[in-house]
């Protein structure tokens, strides 16, 4: 069984996941006042298939979640995964689109 982690490196402004040691994708964030804006993500081409970006996006947005900010989901695929997976109790504001 894999060693998967998920972290926040706040140097780098994202998180990062990692399998068996190895950095396997991120999503990255930018802070605002009152909001947290996630606003790409990406797995390395040598994980793919495994569910990490999901297993990155859930994560990643609990952490988020308990900053009490607003949610803003400027990547399509945190985008994607919050239509699927809503978390309650939390602001989500969805980016102008056009």
């Amino acid at each position: 069984m894999p060693d998967i982690t998920v972290s926040r490196n706040d140097e780098a402004s994202r998180y990062e996941i990692r399998f068996d040691g190895t950095l396997a994708g991120f999503a990255e964030f930018d802070r605002r006042p009152d909001e947290f804006r996630f606003v790409h993500t990406e797995i390395d081409h040598a994980f793919q298939g495994r569910g990490l970006a999901q297993q990155l996006a859930a994560a990643a947005l609990a952490d988020a979640a308990g900053s009490a900010d607003v949610i803003a989901p400027y990547c399509p695929f945190i985008a994607g995964y919050l239509e699927k997976h809503p978390l309650e109790d939390v602001e989500i504001r969805l980016p102008r689109q056009g």
